[in-house]
């Protein structure tokens, strides 16, 4: 096998700023680009670094001064890599080090002495150690190209049987699979952002469906735009479609709809109709849509006297009042006449809504509930019904009470220490973000409360948005994985990098990604940052995320729905 060569030396550096290479002798700096993987060989460690910068540098400023002229084509060729070379930015991300076992006298450190041993192989994979790094190498250490062994080390493979890792990807110049830890991923809140068209929704139903494949938690989607469940637009000019997760997993997920119409006119069979009541609809609720139905504080003020007076049914007890039963309520329980007016007339909108009802004889968010205990994975489609007023408020009244029954279920855990009253990790999904954790409602939405959870009551979040400048700075910060796509804001970038050190180097390579298929994968589910060019959605991907292990549970979700069908019909 032949000894790697080494692609630069160590010239200088520090450990805050990142190192600096001097590219050898026939290197050439346009075969380096920035977001490359590299292993430096120092003289007792290994480090795993990425390439951040490249630099054009002299020896002498004179050769600047009088150039070579392109013809002279000999006297370039005598500068290159003496009076003329390359410099590349380094920062290391890792230290490689033999797991401090058998291993240790096995595989003993590369004596950097030996040039043949730079090129030998390193211990396997799972004989080495992560560390985090807390040193740089020497002056002229040798930089070489990663290897698969040395990604493989960092990142896993896909077919580890004591981990739930998940291809992702490969870095943008190797064929080598760049892999997600999905139990890290589903421990804590996390986000994926990119500027409109560059495939954010593709990268969310990749990972969803990675989750599902690894049965690594169980998945509720609010699918604003009817991408997830079922088929969706293309962004591929090859096909016109793609798979939604029902048609991946049909045993293992299961599709509402808020818009039955809708989803039988694009050819969804089974998808159970979803409605929500008025008595479902909390003044927590109405505050995130302040904006949207213009409410004042006065109005929300108000609708608590109403609620306290009327319970549960307040809404509907508000749409029949008239003038004068108005008037008598307010002299009488100290409310404020115009503001329960105003309130009276948007709440009316709320009427405009296909799946609002005065009231329903079936519960129908305990039976999401109940699809998501025995691991089924719910979709839920909105079709026309995907204004905002519309999304956030389903979204909010039925994450609300999923985490009101997550929580009881948690307490039930903690007191009887069964795992059989442990409750499955569920991962909720949500697209437009911000419009749910923008600094005003993050304080008082349900959503701002489970990102600021964590995984204290086994939720989670995954955030979905194109302007991730929007979103409370608190939960960004608590958001443990990020994958983020292009984007040009300025405001944007820096909010992504909100709580990582060291984060200017990475704004660098983030702001040099291309527009489709690149992503930069940071965060708690990965080992260190990476960018990564995004596993393709097609064909190929279909087959490999087949189970074919789930006929079994497939059969058992038939027995379901055919038992639910008997008991709706008092059979």
């Amino acid at each position: 096998m032949t000894a790697p060569q080494p692609l630069a030396t160590v010239i200088q550096g520090s450990l805050s700023r990142g190192l600096e290479a001097r590219l050898n002798p026939g290197v050439s700096v346009e075969d380096l680009r920035v977001g490359k993987f590299v292993v430096i060989q120092g003289e007792r460690y290994r480090f795993f670094g990425l390439l951040t910068d490249v630099t054009l540098a002299t020896s002498n400023p004179q050769i600047l001064v009088n150039p070579p002229r392109p013809e002279e084509t000999l006297l370039q060729e005598v500068l290159a890599g003496t009076g003329t070379y390359g410099v590349i930015a380094l920062t290391p991300m890792l230290m490689l080090v033999p797991r401090q076992t058998e291993a240790e006298r096995l595989y003993p450190l590369i004596d950097p002495k030996r040039p043949d041993d730079c090129g030998s192989a390193p211990p396997a994979a799972e004989a080495m150690e992560l560390l985090p790094v807390k040193t740089v190498p020497a002056h002229f250490s040798q930089v070489y190209e990663a290897r698969e062994l040395d990604f493989r080390t960092v990142f896993g493979w896909e077919d580890d049987p004591t981990r739930r890792n998940f291809a992702i990807g490969q870095p943008l110049d190797m064929a080598v699979p760049i892999c997600l830890d999905l139990d890290r991923w589903v421990e804590r809140s996390n986000g994926i952002f990119g500027k409109s068209g560059t495939g954010k929704s593709f990268l969310a139903r990749l990972i969803l469906a990675g989750i599902i494949r690894k049965r690594a938690a169980v998945n509720l989607v609010f699918d604003m735009h009817s991408e997830y469940g079922w088929e969706a637009a293309s962004e591929d000019r090859q096909a016109t479609t793609v798979k939604g997760l029902r048609q991946l997993f049909p045993g293992q997920v299961q599709i509402y709809t808020l818009d039955p119409d809708s989803t039988r006119r694009r050819g969804v069979r089974d998808a159970r109709e979803l409605f929500i009541a008025y008595n479902q609809i909390d003044v927590e609720d109405l505050a995130l849509l302040a904006e949207e139905l213009n409410l004042s504080e006065a109005s929300l003020e108000n609708a608590i006297i109403l609620r306290n007076e009327f319970g549960r049914d307040w809404i509907s007890r508000l749409l029949s009042l008239s003038n004068a039963e108005i008037q008598e309520f307010c002299e009488q329980k100290m409310g404020n006449k115009a503001s329960i007016l105003a309130l009276q007339r948007k709440l009316t909108r709320l009427d405009d809504l296909k799946y609002i009802r005065n009231s329903l004889p079936h519960n129908y968010i305990g039976e999401i509930l109940e699809a998501l205990s025995r691991g089924i994975h719910v979709v839920i489609e909105f079709g026309s019904q995907s204004n905002l007023l519309s999304y956030m408020l389903a979204a909010n009244v039925i994450t609300r009470r999923i985490h009101q029954a997550y929580v009881q279920q948690t307490e039930r855990y903690l007191q009887s220490k069964n795992p059989l009253d442990r409750p499955r990790q569920l991962c909720i999904t949500i697209e437009e973000a911000h419009r749910f954790l923008d600094p005003r409602a993050a304080k008082q939405t349900i959503f701002g409360t489970i990102a600021r959870e964590m995984r204290k009551y086994f939720v989670t979040l995954l955030v979905v948005d194109q302007r991730p400048s929007s979103l409370d700075r608190e939960v960004m910060s608590q958001l443990g994985t990020r994958i983020t796509a292009l984007l040009n804001d300025d405001q944007d970038i820096e909010a992504v990098f909100t709580g990582v050190a060291g984060s200017q180097n990475l704004k660098t390579v983030l702001a040099k990604l291309d527009s489709k298929q690149q992503a930069l994968v940071l965060g708690h589910a990965v080992p260190m940052p990476v960018v990564v060019q995004t596993r393709s959605y097609d064909q190929r991907f279909y087959a490999e995320i087949a189970d074919p292990d789930w006929s079994e549970a497939a059969d058992a979700e038939v027995l379901w729905a055919a038992q639910k069908a008997k008991e709706e019909l008092g059979l």
